[in-house]
């Protein structure tokens, strides 16, 4: 492979789930389309370095502050649901039945690992609860060990704060990421939630 090849698949193998075939595949495609997908592609790369920032409102990624969800007129500002990435919020939409804002952690709770409540976005979600007109909190963590006890630890700190907090109901699989659970599931999930 030419310098410039070789590059590019080792880049692309930085890529999460891009082993080197899968990378020097990418590479040769990108490649054999000389016209526009190498140029768009590094387009692309460059603005989303560039332009994409945190949310001041909920912590999303976005192009704009606010974000276009927190932008939205007719979302309900005072329900916000709480998840690890941002890459949940398209599955909870997928559902149909949520129709409030999100608040978007970025991790979840990992001792093991070093990840502690200072290290994902808390101390922004309490402070939008203490400042907003907020009826209620959903905890739509991942139904994993660190979401659970990333809930729970949100829980005990929500609660004095005299805001109804919930949990999204069982019925994703344990283990899983909203990421890649399925509308209806996750619509029975918010449809369910309790009181924790």
């Amino acid at each position: 492979m030419s310098d410039p090849v070789r590059r590019l698949v080792d880049q692309l193998t930085r890529l999460p789930s891009v082993g080197e075939k899968t990378a020097t595949r990418l590479a040769y495609h990108i490649l054999r389309d000389r016209q526009d997908l190498a140029r768009d592609l590094a387009e692309a790369l460059v603005s989303v370095a560039e332009d994409v920032r945190l949310c001041s409102v909920c912590c999303n990624l976005s192009g704009t502050d606010p974000c276009p969800i927190c932008a939205e007129p007719r979302r309900d500002v005072g329900l916000v649901c709480v998840v690890e990435q941002p890459q949940d919020i398209p599955a909870v939409e997928q559902s149909g039945e949520y129709s409030g804002t999100f608040h978007v952690l970025h991790g979840s709770l990992n001792p093991l690992d070093g990840v502690g409540p200072e290290d994902i976005h808390v101390a922004e979600l309490l402070a939008r609860v203490r400042d907003g007109d907020l009826s209620e909190v959903i905890l739509a963590t991942n139904p994993t060990v660190e979401g659970e006890a990333t809930a729970l630890y949100l829980a005990k700190l929500l609660k004095p704060l005299e805001i109804r907090v919930t949990r999204i109901a069982q019925g994703i699989s344990v283990g899983s990421e909203l990421e890649y659970t399925d509308g209806g599931t996750i619509a029975r999930a918010l449809r369910n939630r309790q009181e924790i």
